[in-house]
């Protein structure tokens, strides 16, 4: 099973430790280590900021990652969203089409919000591809965006409208649940 719940004070040196493996940061924007003082300093402005909303990814009872909403803008009606599996043995078992269609849902139906964004690194591409099939659509790309180890990355800035969601959510839900994501 499936779920997610709010970050707690709890979770504070897990998602420092998740942060810091080499595995979970390849796939994002920052790789420097994140001493304990930044990763306070972070904790402390996603509870304090109402643009931001993070929660743990949890499979079978065992807490394997982190999803979160930022740029929440109600006046402009969008958010951006982003989300990592830390744990190896998560991979692999339908939890990020779980959580895009957690992350869908939430946004449109609880929010309100018109369009959802992301942004995912060239080297991600099963990403860009899940994305894609949840209804996603290419906005841009960004050339030699983020550098990592001496390296320069490419980004995709993808998207979905609210209307765009409704007309594929039913399709969506069905696939879902044949693959056994959905109950």
């Amino acid at each position: 099973m499936i779920n997610v719940r709010d970050v707690s004070l709890d979770d504070i040196e897990k998602i420092r430790t998740w942060r810091n493996n080499p595995a979970v940061a390849k796939y994002m924007y920052t790789d420097h280590y994140i001493s304990l003082e930044e990763h306070q300093r972070w904790f402390n402005r996603i509870h304090a900021d109402p643009s931001m909303r993070y929660w743990i990814i949890v499979s079978d009872g065992t807490d394997v990652g982190v999803i979160g909403l930022s740029n929440i803008d109600h006046v402009n009606k969008r958010a951006s969203w982003a989300f990592y599996l830390a744990e190896e043995s998560a991979r692999g078992k339908g939890i990020g089409s779980y959580l895009e269609y957690f992350i869908l849902n939430y946004s449109f139906e609880d929010l309100k919000l018109n369009k959802l964004c992301c942004e995912v690194l060239d080297i991600n591409k099963n990403v860009v591809d899940m994305h894609k099939s949840f209804g996603f659509k290419e906005e841009g790309y960004f050339r030699q965006h983020i550098w990592k180890i001496d390296e320069a990355h490419d980004v995709h800035v993808l998207a979905i409208l609210a209307v765009e969601w409704a007309a594929i959510k039913d399709s969506i839900c069905v696939r879902l649940k044949q693959k056994g994501v959905l109950p």
